[in-house]
Formats: structure tokens, C-alpha cells, sequence
């Protein structure tokens, strides 16, 4: 191996973070791996020729990067890219990250913007920033939002596990099927039975986003999106608010594309993997209850 002495200082640092950039090659492999790989198979994963990456899973098997299992010889993520990992999550905060891309959001789109979290009475929200298209409507932190008929509700409808979301739903179905006045006719259609439910979110899981109009405010219409974590689960859901004449025809593809850029970059920062959020698209959706026992409904 050709020594570095002699060299300039320039030449010698940019070849080092190479090394770190051909290296990460080799992580990167094991990473979206789903277990251990033999040699091989690393190799072509990152381009490279297996005794390059030899020399690179040596020196991470030694530092506690990798580990090689010792009766197959195949390489693994290991203990210090695990701690690391959880090092990095701990200092995450989704709340905090968040407060820039609604910003970008609102700017790109002039509508108001908002993120809500899952709480035990239904989504509420946390974070927002007011919009120059919003009208009269004001958006209130800890306002909880309904699950059924809202955007951002039904977003957590359909990526929560069915557990979490079972007594909320009871109690929105309850107050549905008792409640017939007018100004409940007038809005979104109520959701009172099985294949209610599977509808939304049978689109919701298509689409990737929600999209309520008339819903719980006349003349608004609300997009949302959901925000993953580094475990692919939902963690928060981030909303455009609107007039509903506004967020319609090219207004409204320019502001899902803004919307879906803005959650898809949180959750890159949160440390979701877009194998992991396709692959929830795929399980199966929450149904109804079989009895509801009226509480009444959650928020408005």
C-alpha cells in the first residue's frame, strides 16, 4: 500500500473521507440487509470487490460496527452501530424538527399548516403556523381533531394499530348513529359501519394521504400526511388547512406535493426507511367494532 508521506495535507484529508464515503458503502449494505451476509454478497452490494470489502468489515468488526458470525463467517450490523442508533433516536424530537418544515410549508403553499400526535382522546395538535389563505378559521393548539371525519384522524385511523384507535372509534360511531341533526347532515357523510371504515382507509393506504372537504368546517378542506419513525410507525401526522375553493384542481397537486415532500423529509429525519413505509401499505385495514358504547364523540 502506497504511504501518504510527502503528500499535501489537502491531498491526504480528501482521500480519508473517501475512505469514510466507500466505507459507508459497505454499512449501508449490511443495513438494508434483513440479517447477516456472507462477504460476497456485501461486496456486490456496494460495488465493490470482496477483498476491498474485507478490509473495510475488518476494521468495523474491530471497532464494533460489524460482527462476524462465527460459524457462517456472515457479517452484521453490530452492538456500537446499535448504540449509535438509539444515541441518535434519543435526541430526536419530532415536535422540534417539525417547526421547520411546517414553516416551509406554510411558505410554499400560503395555507395553514399544523402537526398533531396520537393522545389517548384522538389526534391533537401540538405545532402549527398560521397561513394567509386560512380565512377566519383559527387553528388552536390542543384542539383534538376527530378520527373519523377528519384528514388528520383519519390518517392515524389507518397507520395506528387497530388497538389504539378501538375505544375513540367506538365512541365517534356511537355519537354518529344517535346524533341526526341538521348541521351534522350538512357536512361530510357520518362513518357508522364496517365498510365505512375500510373505505377511508383503503384509500388513505392507496393514496398515502387523506383529504376531507366540507368535513367539519363548511367552505374548508384539510390534507394530511403521515410522519414515520425509524420503525416505520406513525408517530405524527402534519395537515394543510384551507378554502375549500382554494385547495382544489392545480392548487391542490402543488400543495400535496408540497405536503408529501415535507413529511417525507421529517421522516427521513426521524430515521424511517422507505422499504419500511411501502411496507405497511400492504397490511391488512382496521375494521369496526362489533359494539359501540357511546361516550360521545371525540372533539368536533
Amino acid at each position: 500500500m502506497a504511504s501518504d508521506k510527502g503528500k499535501p495535507a489537502e491531498e491526504w484529508t480528501q482521500r480519508r473521507i473517501q475512505s469514510i464515503e466507500v466505507g459507508f458503502q459497505v454499512i449501508r449494505a449490511m443495513e438494508a440487509a434483513n440479517g447477516p451476509l456472507p462477504l460476497r454478497d456485501i461486496a456486490a452490494a456496494a460495488g465493490m470487490p470482496p477483498s476491498k470489502a474485507h478490509l473495510y468489515l475488518v476494521s468495523f468488526v474491530k471497532e464494533g460496527v460489524a460482527f462476524q458470525d462465527p460459524v457462517t463467517g456472515h457479517y452484521g450490523l453490530g452492538r456500537f452501530a446499535i448504540q449509535l442508533g438509539l444515541s441518535a433516536i434519543r435526541q430526536l424530537d419530532v415536535v422540534e424538527l417539525a417547526r421547520e418544515e411546517l414553516a416551509t410549508l406554510q411558505r410554499a403553499t400560503g395555507f395553514a399548516t399544523y402537526l398533531s400526535l396520537w393522545g389517548d382522546r384522538g389526534p391533537g395538535i401540538v405545532s402549527k403556523v398560521d397561513g394567509q389563505r386560512q380565512g377566519s378559521l383559527a387553528v388552536r393548539l390542543g384542539y383534538v381533531l376527530p378520527l373519523l371525519t377528519s384528514a388528520t384522524g383519519q390518517v392515524f385511523l389507518t397507520y395506528l394499530d387497530e388497538s389504539e384507535t378501538a375505544a375513540v372509534r367506538q365512541d365517534e360511531i356511537a355519537a354518529a348513529k344517535r346524533d341526526h341533526s341538521e348541521e351534522i347532515a350538512s357536512l361530510a357523510p357520518r362513518v357508522t359501519t364496517v365498510k365505512d371504515i375500510q373505505k377511508i382507509v383503503e384509500t388513505v393506504r392507496r393514496q398515502g394521504y387523506a383529504m376531507t372537504v366540507n368535513s367539519i368546517n363548511s367552505s374548508f378542506a384539510a390534507i394530511a400526511a403521515p410522519v414515520f419513525d425509524y420503525s416505520s410507525r406513525i408517530v405524527a401526522t402534519m395537515t394543510v388547512l384551507g378554502s375549500d375553493k382554494q385547495l382544489s384542481g392545480p392548487r391542490k397537486r402543488q400543495t400535496l406535493d408540497a405536503l408529501l415532500t415535507a413529511t417525507h423529509r421529517l421522516s427521513e429525519r426521524l430515521g424511517a426507511s422507505s422499504r419500511g413505509v411501502k411496507g405497511k401499505e400492504n397490511e391488512t385495514p382496521p375494521t369496526a367494532p362489533k359494539s359501540a358504547k357511546a361516550k360521545g364523540a371525540a372533539g368536533r
